[in-house]
């Protein structure tokens, strides 16, 4: 065996995926490293044979990678194991998408996973000394705020797992069945980390930019002066582009109408573009990655666009007839080594990589 285990290990816990699955040995591990939930393990074993003597479990993904165990069976215990595990979730699948339909607004109520606490003890904790004031807070901010991030994290949750399983199910696709850090499936052999987004507006603002055009902002909110419609000029640019938009739209003037279109026409060239020449939308993807969640793993990027409103493209996560026919369509003709290989710059590094990108557009 070229690859021993110590550096196929020290390789993944370097983050180094790509140059591990570009050895046989390399993926080998990888794969089994997907397995490494002691009862996976423990299933694998026991279905190929395979004699372990009376060495602990945290020594078998080892003994495992050093065996003859074959590709072919390691990959055949994954799919049993999935199709045990997918035999359970699809039995509810269809009332589950019947809920999520239930959702009518996603926002986090100012509250973020990783600031959760931090927020509620600066804002609350903190800030508050009179125990009537807080108790009002509580009530009047706190409940609402909790409430929305609670649904948000529930949206997002069962809807991720949703679109996962659209590509796990599909014959092209090799799940990985336990929790293995930057995988969530391999494509013909190749591993990539599912990351579903939407056209990013910073990306549509630096596009504009490029062409020498105004911000969407700054259109939207001199349109509103002219016209004396009333906004929060306090309000932050995520909240202030759909609220302005969204009252134009609604204005009888050519001004407002005039205006709406030529924003929404750019927005479609700019979608147009990257549906032509996706790798650059990509690399702004990458090179645009928060200091908390940089890595330069594989991904294969799902792009949800509602050209009808591009605010509301979070619904199509539950549209699953939708997601699966672009996703199928994409898959079925993927050749041995699919997605591109991407190079791009990040804190001053370069950094390369591979990826692939499919678009969900509606409207």
């Amino acid at each position: 065996m070229n690859l021993s285990y110590d550096k196929a290990n020290a390789l993944f816990k370097e983050d180094k995926i790509r140059e591990l699955a570009s050895t046989k040995e390399g993926l080998k591990f990888l794969k089994l490293r997907s397995l490494s939930r002691k009862e996976y393990m423990a299933f694998l074993i026991k279905k190929n044979g395979l004699d372990v003597g009376n060495r602990k479990s945290r020594e078998w993904l080892q003994i495992l990678y050093e065996s003859k165990l074959s590709m072919t069976l390691i990959d055949l215990t994954i799919s049993e194991l999935y199709e045990k595990d997918r035999a359970e979730r699809i039995t509810h699948e269809d009332s589950l998408i019947s809920e999520l339909y239930k959702v009518s607004a996603f926002e986090w109520g100012g509250l973020y996973q990783n600031s959760l606490e931090k927020t509620i003890v600066d804002n609350y904790v903190k800030k508050i000394a009179s125990y009537d004031t807080l108790n009002s807070a509580i009530e009047n901010e706190l409940h609402y705020s909790m409430r929305a991030y609670v649904l948000a994290s529930w949206y997002n949750h069962w809807t991720s797992i949703i679109i996962e399983d659209i590509f796990k199910d599909h014959s092209h696709v090799l799940p990985a069945v336990g929790l293995i850090k930057k995988i969530d499936f391999f494509v013909k052999d190749k591993p990539f980390d599912l990351k579903v987004t939407y056209l990013p507006e910073g990306y549509i603002k630096e596009r504009r930019k490029h062409d020498k055009l105004k911000s969407e902002l700054t259109l939207l909110k001199k349109a509103a002066k002219d016209l004396k419609i009333a906004f929060d000029k306090n309000g932050s640019e995520s909240f202030l582009i759909p609220d302005l938009w969204q009252k134009l739209e609604d204005n009888p003037t050519s001004q407002a109408k005039n205006l709406i279109a030529d924003i929404k026409g750019k927005r479609d060239e700019i979608l147009q573009e990257c549906l032509g020449y996706p790798e650059r939308l990509v690399r702004w993807l990458y090179e645009n990655q928060g200091v908390r969640r940089f890595d330069a793993s594989n991904r294969l990027f799902l792009v949800l666009v509602d050209k009808t409103n591009f605010f509301a493209s979070w619904k199509l996560k539950r549209a699953k007839q939708l997601i699966e026919e672009k996703v199928y369509i994409h898959l079925d003709s993927v050749s041995s080594n699919p997605g591109f290989s991407l190079n791009f710059n990040w804190d001053g590094k370069n950094y390369k990589t591979e990826s692939d990108i499919i678009f969900v557009v509606k409207g």
